[in-house]
């Protein structure tokens, strides 16, 4: 049976949380093609359980002690005395950067610069945590705003041609640190959360990346973005290489001679997003939205943009995998509920629309709700969905209640 993304054939769940092996850790985000060649999806051991669960797993054995004075040892390198930014750390002021910065400054003694590429359609009260968290948290920030214009068109390729509505944030978001730190000369860049933690093979569960090819490209003719050639870009969309250079990573060249180390803090110190959560809202004034996120049961995830809600319906479509899942098998990772527990809100919550901001989300970038929704049709793999009567349903699910299970 064909599927799309380069995706396996055949569906599998993990026996300790509640994903499947569809889920993606690494999409090539230059590419254009369904077929997504290079895409790397969780890996699941002989005993059936996934990578990410085995990360956890190892987690527990982790001296935890030593690990921090590994970071006392890399911070006292390059920790500076005469009021100049040591470090950077990029974050919108959400849960999992205000930790970092704030554990930094106040358990470290470092003197970071928080650095911020915005979200696409701020909520309000991720603008409230943003704005409470340099407040209160007492940090300089530095905002690159990218051109609205830009935005929109890029945003709107992303849903049409890739359905990925969020894949100019996570580009802008990826790639600003290392820019900027280029240009104000800042040698240490400090991520949250490990990737590893998801079972991503990129960062190879160390403590910063394993190749600044990660953060680089090679050859700007053969690249993509938002789904469509650079040289289109240009020139049916008249876009300059100067409005895209935030949505690309530094040239090879460009980081030969940068000396900036990019880091994880979770690789330092034992990560858990609900704990995080705990210490920003005593320490940053973060609070959690006031209702849950649509399409699962959490509050304090992800809250910054109007887009996230929509992301996460959209990788539910293209994977097969909502939002509940994601959510449920990383509290089930650290012991917060039960599998079975997982199992029930995966049931509940997964593949609920986002209604809440829908139709504001399509005015903004002009987008007819049925091309959207046609759209998305065309995503679907043909191994993961099936049309009965009208409405699509999953083939497989870990509640086992898919029309093939």
């Amino acid at each position: 049976m064909k599927t799309l993304f380069n995706l396996p054939k055949k569906v599998i769940f993990c026996n300790k949380c509640v994903n499947s092996n569809q889920y993606p850790i690494s999409i090539p985000e230059f590419k254009h093609t369904t077929s997504r060649k290079n895409a790397k999806y969780i890996n699941f051991n002989d005993d059936g359980i996934c990578d990410a669960c085995k990360q956890s797993e190892i987690k527990k054995k982790i001296n935890w002690e030593k690990r921090e004075a590994q970071l006392f040892k890399l911070l006292k390198k390059f920790r500076k005395s005469n009021g100049e930014h040591d470090c950077l750390v990029p974050g919108s002021g959400g849960k999992d950067s205000g930790f970092a910065a704030h554990v930094l400054k106040y358990k470290y003694g470092m003197n970071p610069l928080t650095v911020t590429w915005p979200p696409i359609l701020y909520t309000k009260y991720g603008k409230r945590n943003f704005d409470k968290c340099n407040e209160v948290g007492g940090f300089d920030n530095i905002t690159v705003t990218p051109n609205p214009k830009v935005l929109k068109i890029l945003t709107k390729l992303a849903i049409l041609k890739l359905l990925h509505p969020f894949q100019t944030f996570i580009l802008g978001q990826k790639n600003l640190a290392p820019y900027l730190a280029q240009k104000l000369g800042i040698k240490l860049v400090f991520y949250g959360e490990n990737e590893a933690e998801y079972g991503n093979p990129l960062v190879d569960n160390t403590k910063s990346t394993r190749d600044k090819s990660y953060f680089a490209i090679k050859n700007l003719n053969k690249t993509y973005l938002a789904g469509v050639k650079i040289e289109e870009l240009t020139s049916k969309y008249k876009l300059s290489l100067n409005d895209l250079k935030y949505y690309l990573p530094l040239s090879f060249d460009e980081l030969k001679n940068q000396n900036t180390q990019i880091h994880y803090l979770g690789y330092y110190l034992k990560w858990d997003p609900q704990e995080a959560y705990y210490y920003c809202s005593e320490n940053t004034g973060y609070k959690a939205r006031p209702q849950r996120s649509e399409g699962t049961y959490s509050k304090y995830i992800s809250i910054d943009d109007k887009i996230d809600d929509l992301h996460h319906y959209t990788r539910y479509i293209k994977f097969g995998i909502g939002r509940a899942s994601t959510d449920a098998s990383q509290e089930i990772r650290n012991n917060h509920i039960s599998r079975e527990e997982g199992k029930l809100l995966v049931k509940r919550f997964d593949g609920e629309f986002p209604e809440r901001y829908f139709k504001e989300i399509m005015s903004y970038l002009d987008i007819k709700e049925e091309i959207f929704h046609q759209t998305c049709d065309r995503f679907r793999s043909p191994h993961i969905w099936r049309k009965i009567k009208g409405k699509w349903r999953l083939r497989h699910t870990v509640n086992e209640d898919g029309t093939d299970d």
